[in-house]
């Protein structure tokens, strides 16, 4: 279906897009939309930084119950 848009084609859908929202709307969605990435970004290494720390944790609880050799 948009195998056949050209550059012409292009411009014009963003001529359209900037005449219905103005320039202004798109920025500012643009800024949301980069906020939203930022955001999702240090979710992500708060979550891996929870995982490294439940992972000490248990390493630190978990103990040696590995039979001594008598002899």
């Amino acid at each position: 279906m948009f195998n056949n848009i050209g550059p012409l084609g292009l411009i014009l859908i963003v001529v359209v897009v900037l005449l219905l929202f103005g320039r202004g709307k798109i920025a500012s969605v643009m800024g949301e939309f980069g906020k939203g990435i930022t955001s999702f970004k240090k979710g992500m290494s708060d979550a891996k930084a929870e995982i490294d720390e439940a992972e000490v944790q248990t390493a630190e609880k978990a103990r040696d119950v590995t039979p001594e050799k008598k002899g």
